[in-house]
């Protein structure tokens, strides 16, 4: 074992600053190594675990470094909720990837800067203009961290006040005129004329409300708020089981389908990387008995409009 964490470490270029750190690192990499390798042994399970990149921290570490980084408050029900479209949406297909319709760009990694919030509100955004225009940009997470109005950054912030900002300045940026730094900075492309994307506006799909999170998944990406508990050592298959409603991350739902062994689920894009999951994604169980969905999945959605 003791080989195989001095692998990892160099795999990923983790150092520590003394023994004593060092020594407690391996102790943790060993017991997740060993949940990971006794969880994938016991084979009842509709998903796969795997050593990552998290491998020396404990779930609550996990959790705190990466999964605090949203800020939504529901003690309101959004007042815009009345304007869901999708509300007579009933035909859709069984199964849909929006990948398949190139409306997603390519998984990025948001790194140390608590700017999940941004990345699901920009990869909603890339998919409604992509399905609207036929054409997919890479847009710029950096712009609405460096710009936004409510100052919200690498320490949290919530994504439909990303959409806010970008409907009200005019329009985003793309990814190569306003490139990802991992750190809020000063503002600076700011001009209408220089963006390469407008919405104009947003809206919040009805709370608790998996059929219609599936209306509005069918017709674009949708922002979700989510539990991230059970996504530290994620690999494959189908995210089952107890998860919560903590809901402490933002990710985007680009489609939906149904497993080989009858398990339907919704597919996320994550922002930790294509090395975390599924090549940077994760399937979560969908129609779950609880109304607030898997991990939550369903208690915060919203979209932009265009």
């Amino acid at each position: 074992m003791f080989v195989k964490h001095k692998q990892w470490m160099a795999q990923h270029g983790r150092y520590y600053k003394n023994e004593e750190e060092k020594v407690k690192r391996f102790k943790i990499f060993k017991e997740n190594v060993q949940h990971i390798e006794s969880f994938n042994r016991e084979g009842s399970h509709t998903y796969k675990l795997r050593i990552n990149k998290f491998a020396d921290l404990t779930n609550e570490e996990f959790l705190a470094k990466y999964g605090g980084n949203l800020k939504p408050s529901f003690s309101m029900i959004p007042s815009n909720q009345s304007s869901f479209e999708y509300g007579n949406v009933k035909d859709v297909p069984p199964s849909l990837d929006w990948r398949d319709h190139n409306a997603v760009t390519p998984v990025q990694n948001q790194g140390q800067c608590g700017c999940c919030w941004a990345f699901t509100a920009v990869a909603a955004i890339e998919g409604i203009e992509a399905i609207r225009s036929g054409e997919l940009t890479p847009l710029s997470e950096q712009h609405i961290l460096d710009c936004n109005y409510g100052h919200e950054g690498c320490q949290g912030g919530r994504m439909d006040h990303a959409f806010d900002f970008v409907a009200k300045n005019g329009g985003l940026a793309s990814d190569t005129d306003y490139p990802y730094t991992g750190t809020q900075g000063a503002c600076a492309i700011n001009k209408p004329s220089s963006l390469s994307s407008r919405i104009t506006g947003f809206v919040f799909v009805p709370n608790n409300d998996e059929a219609a999170l599936l209306a509005a998944v069918a017709n674009q990406p949708v922002s979700v708020a989510i539990d991230p508990k059970l996504f530290q050592f994620y690999h494959s298959g189908v995210l089952t089981g107890e998860c919560g409603t903590n809901l402490t991350h933002a990710v985007t739902v680009v489609g939906y389908g149904e497993s080989e062994d009858g398990v339907k689920f919704w597919l996320v894009k994550n922002s930790w990387g294509a090395e975390w999951g599924d090549n940077g994604y994760v399937k979560v169980q969908r129609n779950v008995d609880a109304k607030e969905g898997m991990c939550g999945i369903a208690m915060f959605p919203s979209y932009p409009t265009a």
